[in-house]
Formats: C-alpha cells, structure tokens, sequence
C-alpha cells in the first residue's frame, strides 16, 4: 500500500499521457499550445508497466488526463491496458470532448467506467470566449450519448471565473434537474503563468455552497476512491452539483491522489516542485524496481500545498498535469 508519513493512504492515481491541447483556454493556455519543447511522452509498454507497479501497491483507480487524452491515437489501447491490469477497479478520463461525439462508445467498449467533461459554459458564445473552440454542441452532444451507453458517472467540469461564469450557476442547475449529471466548478488555482488573470478571476467557492445547502441541497457522503470536490444533491434534481475548492481549509487532509505526468516524472502534488524521474525504471521487466522507487518517494510527499501564500511550485500552466 503506497501511504505517506500522515497516515494517508493513496488508491487514485491521475496519469497525463501528453501535455499537448488543442484548445486555448484563457485561464490554461490563452495563447494555445506551444509545440517548441520535446514531445517525449510515456509510451504504451511503459505505460503498462507504469500502472502494473501501482496496482501492485494498491491502487484502484486511474484517471487518463491531458492535456487533452484524447489527442493520442492509442488512448484506447491505454484504456484497455488500465481495464486488464489486476486491481484497477475504475478507469476514468477527463477530456475536452472534442471527440467525444466520435470516440465514447469505442473508449467504453475498452473498459472506461468513469467520464469528466470540461465545459466552462452552456453559452456557446461565452464557452467559445473562454476556450477558443466553438463545438459545444457536440461535445454536449457526446455527454449525451455517454449517458445513454451507461456511463453513470458523468461530472462536467467548468472552471469558476469571476468575470465570465459566475452568472451561469442557476443555469447549470436548471440544465441538472432532468439531466442525470454532476456539475462540478473548480475553484482557480494561481499557476506561473497566469497570476494577472488569476487576481481578476479567482473567487472562493465558499459562498456557492452556503446558498445550496440554503435552497434545500444536501452534501453527499464521498466514496472512498473519490476526488477532492463536495458533491451535493437534491430531491427535485436528477443531477448534482460539485465544488472543489483548493483554497479551503483543510483541503489537503483527505488526499489520496498522486500524478504521474506524461514524461513519466512523478509529482507528490500538483503544485510540487519538479517531479521525480520513474523513466528509468519501466521497462519491460521493470515492475518491481518501479514499485520500490514509489515506496521511496512516498517519503518525501509534505503534508499539502502552500497555494495561499501564492506558492505555484513547477507548475506553469495546468494542461503540464491535467488538473
């Protein structure tokens, strides 16, 4: 079992298997990706490797994460070595849904049980002035279709912008109460690039979630494999709604998450400093060698951030480690 020196136990783990995205997002990558830097990502039998030496520590959960997954053309095949990997009990991704529409009953068929969309927006004009793209029909069409080919765990994620979104949040809760869906806002995290638009932008999500539990909503229990959002739910509500807020007190208590980013470097924490090199150890035989290397890691994970003392750590922009 991977724990660290607080007791904390860690069964969930978020693999990046590239930091290319093709959106522009202005709160991630305003001026979109830049394509100057190597492009040396994990590949299929390192990543084989990679999640056999976690399961054999105990892990049961993987969330395939960008950039953008879906990019990869082998993201199928990365999906269907998670689901064939003794252990692995949920395989999840978090896309853009650029090619949800096309791909999700193939991504399905291949083992995934779990499905985060980010749509920063239900306005199409104002979803196109925050990510660049103009396809939101289709990639609500393609939550849609994931619905019906029995994904029961479908979450939207939009990040909370105080200039842009921060209207929208009866709208999401109007579109929820006949959509069997999770809404969930994410609180802005300072990054290295983006401080001018994070002091513009950043609000607590404190105040969001003392109005729900005014209006009637009821905070869910967590499952023990789940992330950091609170989740709420409500009686005339088929959907639910989610906060994840890393500014919170105490945020950092409940972690059980680590990430491994597409160059294969390990990262304690999304806001650590630089990760620690795995590469060396996947290789065809490399399990074990990699489990003791993540035993040893474990040592030096810290008890939790210091985003609000504006520490960002090696993280420049958020598509480095997929959130």
């Amino acid at each position: 079992m991977l724990q660290d020196n607080f007791g904390r136990k860690f069964e969930y783990l978020r693999l990046s298997i590239t930091d290319v995205c093709n959106f522009s997002c202005n709160y991630c990558l305003p001026d979109g990706y830049d394509c100057s830097g190597a492009r040396d990502f994990l590949t299929v039998p390192e990543i084989k490797t990679l999640v056999s030496a976690f399961a054999k520590l105990g892990m049961k959960k993987i969330r395939i994460t960008g950039g953008e997954p879906g990019l990869r053309k082998d993201l199928t095949d990365i999906i269907r070595i998670c689901r064939d990997t003794p252990g692995i009990e949920q395989i999840a991704i978090t896309t853009n849904g650029f090619n949800l529409e096309k791909k999700i009953a193939e991504w399905i068929d291949a083992g995934l049980t779990h499905l985060n969309v980010s749509a920063d927006s239900l306005d199409p004009r104002l979803f196109q002035a925050i990510t660049g793209q103009q396809n939101l029909e289709s990639i609500l069409r393609g939550v849609d279709k994931a619905t019906l080919l029995g994904i029961n765990n479908v979450k939207i994620n939009a990040v909370l912008l105080k200039t842009f979104n921060l209207g929208q949040i009866d709208q999401y809760l109007t579109w929820i109460k006949h959509k069997p869906v999770t809404v969930r806002f994410i609180e802005l995290m300072e990054t290295g690039n983006n401080k001018e638009y994070f002091a513009d932008n950043h609000v607590s999500g404190e105040f969001i979630k003392q109005n729900l539990l005014a209006k009637g909503w009821t905070q869910v229990i967590k499952d023990k494999l789940a992330g950091p959002a609170q989740e709420f739910y409500h009686p005339e509500s088929k959907g639910r709604f989610g906060l994840i807020m890393p500014y919170s007190t105490d945020f950092c208590k409940s972690c059980n998450r680590l990430r491994v980013a597409s160059n294969g470097n390990l990262h304690l924490c999304l806001f650590a400093e630089q990760g620690i090199d795995l590469r060396p150890y996947l290789t065809e035989d490399g399990v074990d060698q990699t489990c003791d290397a993540l035993l040893t890691a474990m040592t030096n994970k810290v008890v939790g951030h210091e985003l609000a003392k504006n520490f960002t750590g090696a993280t420049t922009h958020l598509a480095m480690l997929g959130g």
